[in-house]
């Protein structure tokens, strides 16, 4: 079963993380691509492998700016889901 992670290690995974931050009971990132189809493509490529998990960010697109945040909302925080996907969103990126 899925737990909610401590704030000591949610700290250590930010860590490992350099483009994430905590926000509360989420951890999110911001990146600004080289333009909008670029953008909705990092979301696309995103959208596929969230919905290969069962696991969803919540995205924020603004222009080129894409904000994702994780959250594991059937436990109310942060749990090990959100570190693991986050890992696949910073894959995401660099492939973009």
């Amino acid at each position: 079963m899925t737990e909610l992670l401590s704030d000591e290690s949610i700290d250590e995974a930010l860590r490992t993380l350099p483009e994430w931050r905590r926000a509360g009971d989420a951890i999110e990132r911001t990146t600004e691509l080289a333009s909008f189809p670029a953008a909705i493509d990092a979301v696309n490529r995103v959208a596929e492998r969230a919905e290969a998990a069962n696991h969803h960010p919540d995205i924020d697109i603004r222009w080129r700016t894409v904000t994702f945040r994780l959250s594991t909302h059937s436990h109310g925080g942060i749990t090990d889901k959100d570190v693991a996907f986050a890992r696949e969103v910073d894959e995401v990126i660099s492939s973009v």
